[in-house]
């Protein structure tokens, strides 16, 4: 269904712009891509008060309209552009009450459009706090729009800006800011003549952005080059130029509407509180701290609901064996299906918990402070400050993260950065390293206060940090790039999370693991139920025919006895074949052939390991005494030594491969979509696997 008007949000970042994009569409949105690049487009609906609907395009922030980079330069084009579907019949701005100077230059430059425009004066409740006082009615006076003071955070103010975009107007009535032809005058009327514009600043415009808008033909983009020519336009100078206009503007607006007391000007409390949280030692040290406090959050708090969890799956796969009668469509349903989601189910609470710290550091402003102070660090191995933000993401999934990169202008550092995010330790590991660290490491307290389970996945997280920082070094100097990249990040003040957001992320968040991660496990489990419950021939009969002989009928007890035939039938099995096919090539590395099949099932998705093993020893082990997939990894031996099959040298030769290892379609086709060329996922992909080879084989050869 088209909706009655098109809006678009607009602001700077760290204005509240996607709290109120959420506030005002609710679960009513979709994200896709702008046509032609890879920049995500967000939409959603909103009812207004009349009962219209507004489809609302929550745009990239951006600090002005000339853009630096892809994502900023979607800005422009979708407002200017009048033949883009996107292009709104109407413009909110998302101003910052509490910084409205640095805000209002982004206004003054939409508002030269001549688009409808409205403006969301947000954190007023903020602003208010902080003794500043806004004549919003000569504001709007002066600047001739409607100004709606707002808190997207608390939803004040809501109801007023829907009845404001059910009531606006449908030409521009705002006054001009700057006197814009006064900058180029022969320039802009000459382009305003050959292009028929009837605004001056759409011509500026087009001065500076001919090269990279998508709605100039070539032959236009090169008029318009020659008559910079002909009258001796310099960008940088005009753009400096139209600045200094435009804060003389706003000085004069800010005098007249805004009245700021002598302790506001003071040190913020934000600005205090930098001064240990950012400290160029203990900064470092606290971020380190927070991070063992997460690691360690996730092992104790989940370990109740984890369990609850796998007792309500065993439960359930005990019952219905007991329940339906037995054969193929039995084992396939409860071994292969249910032991499958199994796998996945189990680690929701560490998912969630993950995904809560996340939401938490973003929402409070942490975040940002963790790529300020890692900046310095980043520049050293060839990275852009801008970098931490994918590496940071990284803890939660890498595909987005990947995609982030579209914000590093540097050629160089957004390839380096794009080739080395992988490493960064993703929640598709946590399941995997949970699962290992539960099974040879100590569930004890080192010195009454840190536990070793959490220490040691803390560990799993750092060394992927390193790592991901010692390939970029290497990367520095193989990749050769002449641009010069940098840093620029607006710190937002820290404010206290918002409980509902943080909630709903870890819903979110968990429900996308489910949904996703589980359909590609549960589709492996199944596969994998069926390679491993059939085998080549009349190698299945000739075991049960070998078992029925009295030697193993009179010494095996019964439980012995099906063990023993789904061993052997595993081992006979297509998976079984499959896994002897490549147990040469991982033995060096400690794993066993029902290891290998794990990491064959595991290319499709890390996280697809975990149920691989829950298949496997579901269907090795006796179906009438269905344990926790950890229990069932814990007591399985070597059938040459007697020893467990999962020692502390394999488990952590495990962690290792998966640590190093490009086991993620989606992050190969991300790669790929990212860089537009196969060369860079395939080169990514070999040297991952080669790292994680060797990582393997001198983890297992040291520990074992």
């Amino acid at each position: 269904m088209k909706a009655d008007i098109r809006v678009a949000l607009v602001g700077n970042p760290n204005t509240g712009k996607s709290t109120l994009f959420n506030t005002l569409t609710g679960l009513n949105q979709k994200i896709g891509n702008f046509p032609g690049v890879t920049v995500d487009k967000k939409t959603g609906v909103c009812t207004l008060p009349d009962g219209r609907t507004a489809e609302i395009i929550d745009l990239p922030g951006t600090y002005s309209l000339y853009p630096k980079s892809q994502d900023e330069s979607i800005v422009f084009s979708v407002l200017a552009d009048k033949a883009n579907t996107h292009t709104p019949d109407l413009v909110v701005v998302i101003i910052d009450a509490t910084n409205l100077k640095r805000n209002l230059l982004l206004y003054s430059q939409v508002a030269d459009l001549k688009i409808p425009v409205i403006v969301a004066l947000n954190m007023i409740d903020l602003s208010k706090k902080a003794g500043i006082t806004i004549d919003i009615d000569l504001f709007a006076k002066k600047l001739g729009v409607p100004v709606i003071p707002i808190s997207a955070r608390k939803v004040e103010g809501i109801d007023k800006l829907k009845a404001a975009i059910g009531f606006a107007n449908k030409i521009a009535l705002q006054e001009p800011s700057i006197d814009v032809e006064a900058i180029a005058p022969q320039l802009i009327a000459q382009i305003s003549e050959e292009l028929k514009l009837d605004n001056p600043y759409f011509a500026l415009q087009l001065a500076h952005q001919h090269e990279t808008v998508k709605f100039l033909t070539p032959q236009q983009s090169d008029r318009i080059e020659e008559l910079e020519k002909e009258f001796s336009f310099h960008s940088q100078k005009a753009q400096g130029a139209e600045t200094i206009a435009r804060y003389s503007f706003i000085n004069d607006l800010l005098y007249d509407t805004v009245k700021i007391p002598e302790t506001a000007k003071d040190e913020t409390v934000s600005n205090k509180i930098d001064k240990v949280l950012t400290h160029r030692v203990f900064g470092l040290f606290i971020f380190l701290g927070i991070l063992l406090f997460m690691f360690q959050s996730i092992f104790s708090w989940s370990a109740y609901p984890m369990e609850k969890i796998g007792d309500l799956f065993a439960w359930a796969q005990n019952s219905l064996h007991q329940v339906l009668p037995a054969g193929p469509l039995t084992g396939l349903v409860v071994d292969g299906v249910l032991g499958g989601l199994s796998g996945v189910m189990v680690f929701i609470p560490q998912i969630a918990i993950l995904f809560a710290f996340i939401s938490i550091l973003e929402d409070t402003g942490y975040m940002s402070r963790v790529t300020f102070m890692m900046d310095k660090l980043m520049r050293k191995v060839g990275l852009n400050g801008k970098s931490v933000v994918p590496l940071i993401g990284g803890f939660a999934c890498a595909v987005p993260s990947i995609m982030s990169t579209r914000t590093i202008e540097n050629w160089k550092d957004r390839m380096i950065t794009i080739m080395v995010t992988p490493l960064v330790t993703c929640s598709a590991r946590l399941p995997i390293y949970v699962l290992l660290i539960g099974l040879v490491v100590p569930n004890r307290n080192f010195w009454w206060v840190f536990n070793l389970q959490g220490l040691a996945l803390t560990g799993m997280y750092i060394f992927s940090l390193i790592s991901a920082v010692v390939v970029a070094f290497a990367f520095k100097l193989i990749l050769k790039g002449r641009e010069r990249g940098y840093f620029i990040m607006e710190l937002p003040v820290y404010r206290m999370p918002r409980w509902n957001n943080v909630a709903y992320s870890m819903y979110d968040r968990s429900k996308a693991f489910v949904l996703q991660a589980g359909k590609v496990i549960i589709a492996v489990s199944v596969i994998l139920w069926v390679l491993a419950s059939y085998g080549p021939g009349d190698r299945f009969a000739k075991i049960e025919q070998k078992y029925k002989q009295p030697q193993y009928a009179q010494k095996l007890k019964p439980d012995d006895l099906t063990r023993a035939i789904n061993s052997e039938k595993l081992e006979n099995s297509y998976a079984g074949a499959l896994g002897h096919f490549i147990e040469p090539a991982i033995r060096p590395l400690g794993f066993d052939w029902k290891i290998g099949i794990a990491l064959i099932t595991s290319f499709a998705a890390r996280e697809v390991f975990v149920g691989t093993m829950a298949t496997i020893y579901s269907v090795d082990g006796n179906a009438e005494k269905i344990e926790s997939v950890q229990k069932k990894m814990g007591s399985a031996k070597n059938p040459e030594t007697g020893k467990p099959v999962f020692s502390l040298a394999v488990a952590f030769s495990l962690m290792m491969f998966y640590a190093f290892a490009m086991q993620c379609a989606s992050t190969v086709a991300v790669v790929y979509r990212e860089t537009k060329n196969w060369r860079w996922p395939a080169i990514q992909f070999a040297y991952m696997t080669v790292l994680a080879y060797a990582a393997s084989l001198l983890a297992y050869n040291l520990l074992k």
